[in-house]
């Protein structure tokens, strides 16, 4: 498995050669300070780059967070909301968000390999 960051503050891990799990990262967590309330905006089907995935209100913003990519979404993690403080965890089978395919591999590619990086 590999996981990748993007600079909106999302992690991206690759499961398989197909298959994803997009969640907050460590500097989205940083960004947003504890998480205290989240709306998913999106569900199972297509996204186009730039759509909305979630909206989230933490001790230091409230931020909508958007995807950074087109894919495919398979799965919502919709416990997050009901338990916000999920995506204050740093373990990555509670602050997940989506399971998702059909990510370009030359996208996935680019992306960071450090949390913090822009």
């Amino acid at each position: 498995m590999s996981i990748k960051y993007h600079s909106n503050g999302l992690w991206i891990e690759k499961l398989s050669p197909s298959d994803y799990r997009i969640g907050l990262s460590e500097k989205g967590q940083d960004d947003l300070g504890e998480v205290m309330f989240v709306e998913i905006s999106t569900e199972p089907g297509n996204l186009k780059a730039g759509d909305a995935i979630l909206n989230a209100e933490g001790a230091k913003a409230v931020t909508e967070l958007t995807i950074p990519f087109d894919l495919t979404v398979m799965e919502v993690h919709v416990e997050v909301e009901d338990e916000p403080d999920l995506l204050n965890s740093s373990d990555k089978e509670d602050n997940w968000l989506l399971l998702v395919t059909d990510i370009d591999d030359s996208v996935f590619n680019s992306l960071n390999t450090d949390a913090f990086a822009e």
